[in-house]
């Protein structure tokens, strides 16, 4: 039985994943196929909250915000671990019903973000085990990170630093060739440096095009160890 295709756009902050995701989702629009959009964090739940409140908190603040800015690596990692597990009920039934399910970062964000602030690689992804996996990953790149941190926004939450985005970018390199070298077809890699807003939707549509009409015959895959 045919079901809906889950697909992930993921990249640095600021590397346009937004924009891309609302392009896509005009794309499928026109075309008449259903599609649900689904952002990590998904901030209006219970957790999304929390996640929210750490994000954009500062340890000068002095109510209940600065003490959520004060959690440990661990536990924050847990938070957003906890916001993909409390809606994914909802996208595999979605993808049952034939949806195409569009996530704006997922898993991967979490695993590299959290490395990226020295915490054990393995032990990040564990908390996913059981997450259904993308049938189709794109990761925007951005070479020049001097550039990124010009875009307009960058700066206003925790993680927009340049600093640290480079040890994400490190830590999404080495998910990049773990993820190639299980599944070949599933992990699709665009520069985004010196393109057009369509330039780039129109190389994401020429990889997914094809599930995203047609839907996945393949049972949902699952993350394992």
């Amino acid at each position: 039985m045919t079901r809906g295709a889950l697909i992930v756009i993921e990249g640095l902050d600021r590397t346009g994943k937004t924009t891309q995701t609302n392009q896509l989702i005009a794309k499928l629009n026109s075309i008449g196929q259903r599609i649900e959009l689904v952002k990590f964090p998904q901030r209006e739940t219970i957790i999304g909250k929390l996640i929210n409140s750490y994000l954009t908190s500062k340890p000068s603040d002095d109510d209940k915000d600065a003490e959520i800015a004060k959690l440990n690596d661990y536990s924050i990692h847990l938070l957003f671990s906890a916001n993909r597990w409390e809606l994914i009920d909802k996208i595999k039934n979605l993808l049952e019903q034939g949806v195409t399910v569009l996530l704006d970062r997922y898993v991967y964000s979490g695993v590299a973000y959290s490395s990226a602030k020295g915490l054990d690689f393995d032990w990040c992804l564990s908390s996913d085990i059981g997450l259904v996996k993308p049938d189709k990953t794109i990761f925007l790149k951005f070479e020049e990170l001097n550039d990124l941190q010009d875009r307009e926004g960058f700066g206003d939450e925790k993680y927009e630093v340049k600093e640290f985005q480079e040890k994400v970018r490190v830590q999404f390199a080495k998910i990049e060739t773990l993820e190639i070298a299980k599944d070949s077809g599933k992990w699709d890699s665009i520069y985004v440096d010196n393109k057009s807003i369509k330039q780039v939707s129109d190389e994401i549509w020429g990889k997914i095009e094809k599930i995203c009409v047609n839907g996945v015959e393949d049972e949902l895959n699952y993350f394992t160890k």
